[in-house]
């Protein structure tokens, strides 16, 4: 029997819904992590307990109303304890993703200006170093982890003990913040390479907690089984991961890493998983080459079910008595086993943080499992609309969820606006009155609402890229990084939708007399060298050598000499395209 639903229009903040929550779970399992190869659970009363006694040594620490507290770990208990004890202090936490640089984690602390630094003991080498530069005067580590001289770092397990001990009622401070207060700032780049953050309030994630609610009643509310393995630090896992999670009561599982994902789907049989479309790709690849290999009876099983299970999506009545019949005898022999392979009782798979090619949806669709496209950002908390149970359309983003308003601008930029609209840029405001005007959220995102009231994504405004495993990436900050080279003279990032990024080089011109092989190499090295300052997420994976430098004269130059990039799109597109089929098919 599920929970009650909570007061989400009530509700003062999101600390005080985790502690009823909490208090209505008692004993029950919350948290599962493995260690030492064995599933083990921390309970609804041991989760609050720790986030109550973190918070009140946070507290006595001299965290006060307001603060910033960054966290940088993998995604695992201690890191919504932590969260939700940085929240109950009266502070916001400010996530960095565990696979930020130095220079990058070094912008964040800076930038929030945060008193305070939470961090597990993998990712401990990268940032004290930049937290005893920064003269953080707060520095907490999830296991041990090697103090760099002139840094004191306290143990996070010592401090929940010591938290323990502490007199008061740690409820009593979860229900300060009000509605209206920063929970988190959450940091993405802009189009100029320099990360920002988003201010995101209680209400803010709150209301998106009551959006998804209004989804999931739809798909059948019961006792919940969230596996987590977006990172965290994404406004996407952060909302839908966990706080959602809570909201519904439910229990979360960390999953061990993207190579262990699929034995922990059979482990965990999850009734909720957030996704993004890389993992649609590679999965859908996987099966398609894993069937190659199969008995042609099967391999013929196996193609029917999808093109069944198409037929019925695209042209609904149109199946004869002979089709509905081997349809659902392909149920049972076919798509029983692809949904065993997602655990067997997945309620929905809501895929987001980018678009999802309507091939990879088609073909879940087609073998039963429950795929939901959503779209978001993060500023908007980060979402604005999903595709409904009872009218799945794919190659649109569905409808705008509850609390959402959408609207066309003139020039077709899609703008909502509602509860989940952020609170601003942190220290940028004219960043954020460019971004929200009398309420709109201005997405930078091109489309249209369809006869269905269904968003339609067609298009970008923004030169931000968006990879199919949901992550933004500036364009301007790995050109900058690859033209740096002296053997760069000019280049242009692509990889909108794709799973990694890949590059046009321009030489410069001491190369012009090379051969073309020679040339090629040392643009190799020069890009090896880029990559080596890069995070993995921005490496550039091949390139193209353009044929001549861009210019105003061929028009891949603006006046003010900035890349024209659908203009470079026209001319190297095609090339740029076959590099990713070329890498499949050495992948193969």
């Amino acid at each position: 029997m599920p929970p009650p639903p909570v007061d989400f229009a009530g509700l003062r903040n999101l600390t005080s819904m985790f502690f009823e929550r909490a208090a209505l779970g008692g004993d029950r399992p919350f948290l599962w992590a493995k260690r030492a190869g064995a599933w083990r659970a921390t309970t609804w009363r041991q989760a609050a307990e720790r986030a109550g006694a973190l918070a009140k040594v946070l507290r006595a620490r001299g965290v006060a109303r307001g603060d910033r507290v960054m966290l940088v770990a993998e995604n695992r208990p201690e890191w919504a304890i932590s969260d939700l004890a940085i929240m109950t202090a009266g502070a916001i936490t400010v996530p960095a993703y565990t696979t930020a640089t130095s220079d990058d984690l070094r912008h964040v602390l800076i930038d929030s200006g945060a008193t305070g630094v939470i961090v597990s003991a993998a990712l401990a080498d990268r940032m004290l170093p930049v937290a005893r530069d920064a003269r953080c005067p707060l520095a907490i580590a999830m296991g041990p982890a090697a103090a760099p001289d002139g840094l004191s770092v306290e143990s996070w397990d010592a401090l929940v003990a010591d938290g323990l001990a502490l007199p008061g009622d740690a409820r009593d401070l979860a229900g300060r913040p009000a509605r209206d207060d920063v929970a988190c700032l959450i940091y993405t780049s802009g189009t100029g390479g320099t990360p920002r953050g988003v201010m995101l309030t209680h209400g803010n994630i709150l209301q998106n907690c009551w959006s998804a609610f209004d989804l999931l009643e739809e798909v059948g509310r019961g006792d919940e089984v969230f596996l987590s393995f977006l990172p965290l630090s994404h406004s996407y896992e952060h909302s839908a991961g966990q706080f959602l999670a809570i909201s519904v009561g439910a229990e979360i599982y960390y999953a061990e890493g993207a190579d262990k994902l699929a034995a922990n789907l059979t482990e965990v049989r999850p009734t909720i998983t957030t996704a993004v479309p890389r993992l649609f790709e590679a999965m859908h690849q996987r099966i398609a080459l894993q069937m190659k290999n199969q008995p042609r009876l099967r391999r013929w099983l196996f193609d029917q079910a999808v093109a069944l299970g198409t037929k019925r999506y695209e042209r609904p009545g149109a199946l004869t008595p002979l089709d509905r019949l081997l349809d659902r005898a392909l149920d049972r022999l076919v798509r029983a086993k692809v949904r065993a392979r997602f655990g067997g009782r997945l309620k929905a798979l809501v895929s987001g943080g980018a678009p999802l090619a309507y091939h990879d949806g088609v073909f879940f669709h087609a073998l039963g499992v429950p795929v939901f496209q959503g779209y978001g950002q993060t500023e908007a908390a980060p979402f604005i609309s999903c595709n409904r149970p009872a009218k799945i359309k794919l190659g649109t983003v569905g409808p705008p969820l509850l609390g959402v308003e959408a609207r066309i601008a003139e020039d077709g930029e899609i703008c909502v606006r509602g509860a989940m609209v952020m609170k601003g840029y942190w220290g940028d405001p004219d960043g954020t009155a460019a971004t929200v005007r009398d309420g709109w959220l201005h997405t930078g995102d091109i489309g249209r609402l369809d006869e269905d009231g269904c968003l339609q994504i067609t298009d970008r405004k923004k030169d931000i890229i968006v990879i199919s495993g949901g992550d933004n990436i500036s364009p301007a900050k790995v050109e900058a990084e690859l033209t740096r080279e002296p053997e760069i003279a000019q280049a242009m990032v692509y990889g909108d939708r794709h799973p990694h990024l890949v590059a046009l080089l321009v030489a410069e011109e001491h190369l012009a007399h090379r051969d073309a092989e020679t040339v090629r190499a040392v643009l190799g090295a020069a890009l090896e060298r880029a990559n080596a300052r890069l995070s993995p997420l921005e490496k550039v994976r091949a390139f193209v050598v353009a044929t001549e430098p861009c210019s105003t004269d061929n028009k891949q130059l603006t006046p003010t000499l900035k890349i024209r990039r659908h203009r470079i799109r026209e001319v190297y597109g095609a090339q740029l395209e076959a590099l990713y089929q070329t890498r499949q098919r050495a992948a193969g």
